[in-house]
């Protein structure tokens, strides 16, 4: 026991390549794509246990607290002090908003503002469940509600059997899949989702079986539950038995190291040695060789149709195919009766069983090695080639690996964290091929991609991957993946300023949930015909140390469907954000005002911003030692066909509003033209008074930033000294929110929706309270 705690805080520490602080990021993963998969599977096992006023759903109705996260309903039960409630309705007097909260209402770090939005939400949602209007696992997920205590409740309280089998059987048979599994985070906080609805479930059947006896004891109902406990009963531990019943039936990894294969099997190891408090209650460990593999995910054949395409593809053959597909059947019965006699009353396997198995599948990896060596272009008539060709790439071959699960149509969930390295690190090690992703020129778009491939149709996936996959142009082929599927998606990005998701990690990231879609819901009605992605989307995440616990809690999404924009998915998780970006589309966008005219008025952007986007109708002074004074590499120019509509255009760039659009839209660390261009500034269909009080706050914004401006110096090995002028924009904030009230006007903006855009992301951009 000591071993195995001293081993796992320094897991929990150290991951393969990846440090995190947290094991809430892998917890939510997992209950949020293993969880709904098992409900989708239970439904179709027991249907009537979903229907009608007594269906399952009713939990939510009568017990609607019980299924908010504790951080939702914090300080809900006070009255706001009158100075912030008077707000609500008149926005004119929100003039303490921007003030931290005091502790009995807030959480660590919240505004005033952000406690209003929270207890809005909470008596948004709450009134729903009471109301009875979720009736899907979508919705729990939409709404970020607790589907791990639903879960458990659900098959703590089920009054039918039915239902009770169909979990089970759902519990039981389920296949999870971490295909980067490094030293098994994913695969440890799968354990840890399934390990309770393992003994849920055999306590429901005990009470099933108890009940029954009470009134019949000779009937002997329930002979499928009574087989099920005795079973069990037979092992010396029943923690034990489920621990190690989970690690053999439903867990499955691959990755490339072999010392994080090793250390990912040693982890399982010990937790499942953890749940004994005898020795003498210790079985034989189980052998999960085959369960958690080394090899490269994304080199090998994942389909029969894949080996089709190579054997037809070189070969002149009779049955070459029918061969390897009966040899692949043959491997997969014997895994099956491999597995099955480990979880057997003393169950172990002998070393000659595990050779022979070993043996079979390695004689059809050679085989299939050849084959795909051979669309490699490696001439098997020299075996030094081969034999190099083997270790740099290592291949793994899927359909032969876990062809039983792949034969069924794939594994039901994958989850995990996949490697975000440039293609062309490792283009000198290892190539791949065949894939629609190649162009993106990052690993985490081709381990996404064969996912897809590994996944069943009604699979469940989620992976942590960088926020540019959901909003580059350079990752379109990615995002075409998701979204040429009747399927729905919820994505979650994270910044990196102050906090991070996970030490280490320098790339804004993304949390994308992958499920099947409830038919019932007017969002996928709506998107099936089509043929699209039922998309819903959380707000750009920042927060303070202090505010990680509370961090995947108090998310909220929005539907974002239909607000299409070109390659992203537009940041936009609450009602009033929805309503500006429909405003702000109706007009037409900049690229259809700039100009590349010799005689054009010219403005220049910073083409990265942090907290503030910083626009100039005057070139901000650089200079360096080897070109002496000049544009910066980092300032680009904009032509205008006039002096005014250039003064417009730097207003508006320089906006809360425009901040905004380019967070929503943007990878959050580059502004491109694209952001720019795109944006609906309807210059063309602008008043004339508009424009002129524009260009009148544009002379005063540049003479406000050239006030608090200062001259800094630095050195670069590439350039020498270089001296240039530092903006700060934030003191310059009133003049902007002049600028955003004009803007209003323009588009036709609420007081409410005027409200949200001036105090957009307000913390971080004035460092509020001690957000610094």
């Amino acid at each position: 026991e000591v071993l195995g705690y001293i081993f796992e805080k320094y897991i929990n520490q150290k991951q393969m390549g990846a440090y995190y602080t947290q094991e809430d990021i892998t917890a939510y993963i997992s209950q949020n794509t293993i969880l709904p998969f098992l409900f989708d599977a239970a439904r179709q096992g027991c249907r009537v246990a979903f229907e009608g006023d007594a269906s399952v759903w009713h939990l939510l109705r009568t017990q609607p607290e019980r299924y908010l996260y504790d951080a939702v309903t914090t300080g809900v039960t006070h009255p706001l002090p009158p100075e912030i409630a008077i707000g609500i309705e008149d926005v004119s007097q929100r003039t303490a908003w921007n003030e931290l909260a005091s502790a009995d209402y807030a959480l660590p770090t919240e505004l005033w503002r952000e406690v209003v939005a929270r207890r809005q939400r909470y008596e948004r949602v709450r009134a729903k469940l009471a109301a009875g209007e979720i009736t899907d696992i979508n919705a729990l997920i939409t709404e970020n509600l607790n589907i791990r205590q639903f879960a458990q409740d659900v098959i703590e309280t089920c009054e039918g059997p039915d239902l009770l089998r169909a979990f089970w059987r759902a519990i039981t048979q389920v296949t999870i899949l971490d295909p980067t599994c490094g030293s098994g985070a994913f695969l440890f906080a799968a354990l840890n989702i399934l390990e309770p609805l393992y003994e849920a479930c055999l306590e429901r059947m005990q009470a099933f079986v108890e009940e029954a006896d009470a009134v019949s004891p000779r009937a002997q109902r329930y002979s499928d539950f009574r087989e099920v406990l005795e079973r069990i009963a037979q092992h010396p531990s029943r923690r034990y038995f489920i621990h190690k019943s989970i690690i053999i039936n439903n867990l499955y990894g691959v990755d490339i190291m072999d010392e994080a294969v090793e250390i990912c099997k040693l982890r399982l190891f010990l937790k499942m040695v953890a749940q004994i408090d005898d020795v003498n209650q210790i079985e034989p460990l189980p052998d999960i060789d085959f369960n958690v593999q080394a090899g490269n995910t994304l080199v090998g054949y994942t389909t029969l149709g894949e080996v089709e395409n190579a054997v037809t593809g070189q070969f002149d053959f009779d049955d070459t195919l029918a061969r390897i597909r009966e040899r692949a059947e043959a491997v997969a019965a014997h895994f099956s009766l491999f597995r099955e006699r480990q979880t057997e009353v003393g169950g172990d396997v002998t070393l000659a069983e595990k050779q022979a198995l070993q043996e079979k599948l390695a004689a059809l990896e050679s085989e299939l090695n050849g084959y795909l060596a051979g669309e490699y272009g490696v001439d098997m008539k020299k075996e030094s080639d081969y034999r190099r060709w083997l270790s740099s790439h290592q291949p793994f071959h899927w359909f032969i690996a876990f062809y039983g699960i792949l034969d069924k149509g794939g594994f039901d969930v994958v989850i995990g964290n996949p490697p975000y390295v440039e293609y062309s690190k490792v283009r000198k090690d290892y190539t791949i091929r065949g894939y629609e992703t190649e162009s993106c020129g990052n690993l985490y778009a081709f381990v996404c991609e064969r996912s897809f491939r590994l996944l069943q149709p009604n699979g469940w996936k989620s992976m942590i991957i960088p926020n540019t996959a959901h909003c580059t142009n350079r990752m379109a082929p990615l995002q075409n993946l998701f979204h040429g599927s009747e399927r729905v998606g919820w994505v979650q990005t994270y910044g990196i300023r102050p906090a991070k998701l996970f030490v280490g990690a320098e790339q804004r990231l993304a949390i994308y949930i992958y499920g099947h879609q409830d038919a019932r819901t007017p969002a996928a009605v709506s998107c099936i015909g089509g043929g699209r992605l039922c998309v819903y989307s959380s707000r750009y995440h920042k927060w303070n140390e202090q505010f990680r616990p509370y961090l995947f809690a108090v998310a909220a999404y929005a539907d974002v469907t239909h607000l299409s924009s070109q390659n992203s998915i537009p940041k936009i998780h609450c009602a009033v954000g929805k309503s500006v970006w429909e405003k702000l589309v109706r007009f037409s966008t900049l690229s259809q005002s700039l100009t590349t005219r010799r005689n054009a008025s010219p403005i220049y952007f910073h083409s990265a911003p942090r907290y503030w986007i910083r626009v100039m109708d005057f070139v901000p002074y650089f200079w360096n030692e080897r070109a002496g004074e000049r544009l910066s590499s980092s300032v680009k120019p904009l032509h205008l066909a006039t002096e005014v509509d250039a003064a417009v255009v730097v207003a508006t760039l320089n906006s809360s509003l425009f901040y905004w659009w380019f967070v929503i839209l943007s990878d959050c660390r580059s502004l491109t033209l694209r952001e720019i261009q795109n944006f609906p500034s309807g210059l063309a269909q602008m008043d004339a008074s508009l424009k002129q009080r524009l260009s009148a706050l544009t002379d005063e914004l540049m003479a406000d930033l050239k006030r608090h401006a200062r001259r800094k110096e630095t050195r670069y090995k590439a350039t020498g000294r270089v001296v240039y002028d530092e903006f700060y924009p934030r003191h310059s904030k009133p003049i902007i929110d002049k600028i955003d009230r004009v803007l209003s006007e323009h588009y036709g903006f609420t007081d409410e929706e005027l409200d949200f855009i001036i105090n957009y992301d307000i913390k971080y951009r004035m460092g509020l309270g001690n957000s610094t």
